[in-house]
């Protein structure tokens, strides 16, 4: 009874003092339940029924539900000092910029501290600016990068755009498309910014090559290139990045979600000591008063030491192939529910014949304990993202989920 209660007075609460459309979809939709608790790969609702985690919170749960190297850092640090004094140097952000550093491609070193992947891209479309001197920027249709002023701006959906427009200067063109990417950068061009793989158009792998040739157009023209990570990052894709796919530098890389191991909100952006100089002339020009604080940076500082010693991004790899092993031999089996299956490590996109079938689809995951979402641009593409400490067992485990719920949308 008591958590009948704690149920209902959740959706009341939703309903009378946040967002109610969510409230409405929770409380009286087929995927009805109220979170609890959480560890490793499984979620619990309120009840105790246990969901494995496919959706990994849109990638932040990398390394699970509550994992217990970060856990014990953020204590020890709560116990210590959990926010910063904002006058005296702040080690624990050193460290996590120390330890970010040494993870990022190429000349990458120079980091800024900040709550969110929208921020993490706010900073650095203010850092091009200040750079290059320029004023617009180019980004790719279906895109998302946040919905903050600067971030929508760049957000290749004008259903998120048209209604607060008009917004910053910028030019769309077609993902994966080097040709229409020549013409779009002008000499008023301070950066391009791009998803390594676009996550919330559908989950689109760029064709094999334009990653390069989008740096390579971007140095020719004095353009920047703007890696948003904050999906592809940390392991997700096989890689540490994404960009690492290809070899690629970008001149200022986005990272969030994952970065603090699913405990503490937090993002940054990383640049290079060249672009950082921007900055010298007025270091106060972007700050954050919670941008790394001791939690998010101890939480920071140990999910980075997880995905480096525990390897996770070739896990990711090894597991992403079982997956994608399977998941394509049910497409071969169900040729009238999927149309087709994409992605890179734990990154999958299950595309279905049509929107009705993509939401049948994940309802019915949902009966089978099994937690997925839709990407934002791409209704007819469920996402699978599940943590990247999944096990051989539990990939398996989704498999079977997955053909039981195929099986019944096509009788």
């Amino acid at each position: 009874m008591e958590q009948e209660e704690l149920a209902s007075e959740a959706y009341d609460s939703y309903d009378a003092y946040l967002n109610r459309w969510p409230k409405s979809v929770r409380q009286w939709g087929p995927t009805n339940a109220v979170e609890w608790s959480g560890e490793g790969v499984w979620l619990r609702d309120i009840h105790g029924r246990a969901f494995l985690d496919c959706l990994g919170g849109y990638g932040v749960f990398a390394l699970g539900h509550r994992h217990p190297r970060v856990i014990a850092a953020v204590k020890a640090q709560l116990d210590r000092l959990p926010l910063h004094s904002q006058k005296l140097v702040n080690p624990y952000a050193a460290e996590a910029g120390r330890r970010l550093a040494g993870i990022v491609p190429g000349n990458l070193r120079k980091s800024f501290w900040c709550n969110s992947g929208t921020e993490a891209v706010e900073g650095a479309l203010k850092l091009a600016r200040l750079y290059t001197k320029r004023p617009n920027f180019v980004s790719t249709v279906n895109s998302f990068h946040g919905k903050s002023f600067g971030s929508l701006s760049v957000t290749g959906r004008a259903l998120f755009r048209d209604p607060v427009a008009p917004l910053l200067p910028v030019r769309f063109v077609p993902y994966g498309d080097p040709a229409a990417l020549d013409k779009a950068l002008d000499a008023e061009t301070a950066a391009f910014i791009i998803e390594p793989i676009q996550g919330e158009g559908g989950v689109h792998v760029p064709p094999e090559g334009y990653l390069r040739k989008v740096r390579d157009l971007c140095t020719r023209k004095g353009v920047l290139m703007i890696a948003d990570e904050i999906q592809t990052g940390l392991g997700r894709t096989g890689r540490m990045f994404g960009v690492d796919h290809e070899g690629v530098v970008p001149d200022i890389l986005c990272v969030a979600k994952a970065l603090s191991g699913g405990v503490v909100p937090c993002g940054a952006f990383v640049s290079t000591d060249e672009i950082w100089t921007a900055y010298h002339p007025m270091p106060l020009f972007h700050t954050s008063t919670f941008g790394h604080n001791p939690l998010a940076a101890t939480a920071a500082a140990a999910a980075i030491e997880v995905i480096v010693s525990e390897r996770l991004h070739e896990r990711a790899a090894r597991l992403g192939d079982r997956l994608m092993t399977g998941l394509r031999e049910q497409w071969r089996r169900f040729p009238k529910a999927l149309s087709d299956v994409r992605g890179r490590g734990l990154l999958i996109g299950l595309e279905f014949v049509t929107e009705e079938a993509g939401v049948r689809a994940a309802e019915g995951l949902f009966a089978r304990d099994v937690l997925v979402a839709h990407t934002l641009n791409n209704p007819r593409v469920v996402r699978i993202e599940p943590p990247l400490i999944i096990t051989e067992e539990q990939v398996d485990l989704l498999l079977t989920k997955l053909s039981s719920t195929l099986e019944s949308l096509d009788r």
